[in-house]
């Protein structure tokens, strides 16, 4: 098993920026793929960003060249750099892993608890 934890989750005035870490422990040398989505109040969850074991990343349309994602092998943690925000990226944001590498790949195995991201307008 994998246990996922993320931080850095909070309150921010739009145009801001906040960064998220995800922690990874338990079976991590497992992981393949690893990646950010979240959960707006009302609305489904989505895909923000994806990133391979070697790097190549993958994100959706709505937040391309205002968020950055990046992962340290080594200290089995993941990270989304967040800037330029909008009110309407207020929501849950979930770190999630999968034993498979595969960069388009979102029924992830593992799953954190996510962090609260709100934006005020």
């Amino acid at each position: 098993q994998v246990q996922l934890v993320e931080s850095g989750g909070g309150l921010v005035q739009a145009g801001g920026s906040l960064r998220l870490s995800c922690s990874a422990s338990g079976r991590s040398f497992s992981i393949g793929v690893m990646g950010w989505f979240r959960q707006a109040p009302g609305k489904q969850r989505e895909l923000v960003a994806t990133i391979n074991s070697e790097g190549a990343t993958n994100y959706a349309d709505s937040v391309k060249g205002r968020f950055t994602i990046s992962r340290v092998n080594a200290k089995n943690t993941l990270f989304l750099q967040m800037s330029s925000l909008k009110p309407e990226d207020t929501a849950v944001y979930y770190c999630a892993a999968d034993r498979f590498d595969r960069l388009y790949y979102y029924a992830m195995d593992y799953w954190g608890k996510g962090t609260p991201v709100t934006v005020s307008s």
